[in-house]
């Protein structure tokens, strides 16, 4: 799952981190029992390390988040290697259905 535009690997700096909005929407929300929340990972923390942070705080939450689809500012994730840069949003989209 890499951003379409994202071309660099995750190497996490030691000592150094980021900020990223998490915000989850349906499910996703109703899972994780919050709508939007701070991360603080490493710098050069991929999408798979701002997952698993996720995953860490809410395990039960695993089964929809397995389901969701990930933005990184608004561009679909397609790899999990992406980098995520400081200051970013993460959006978790459930599958939903509607008419």
């Amino acid at each position: 799952m890499a951003v379409e535009t994202a071309t660099t690997t995750a190497t996490t700096v030691t000592g150094v981190t980021v900020t990223v909005e998490v915000r989850a929407f349906a499910a996703a929300r109703a899972a994780l029992g919050w709508s939007q929340q701070q991360a603080t990972l490493g710098a050069g923390a991929s999408v798979a390390d701002a997952l698993a942070w996720i995953a860490a705080e809410a395990p039960d939450a695993a089964p929809v988040l397995t389901r969701c689809a990930v933005l990184l500012d608004g561009r679909r994730v397609t790899e999990a290697t992406a980098v995520v840069p400081d200051g970013a949003r993460l959006d978790l989209l459930p599958p939903f259905a509607g008419g």
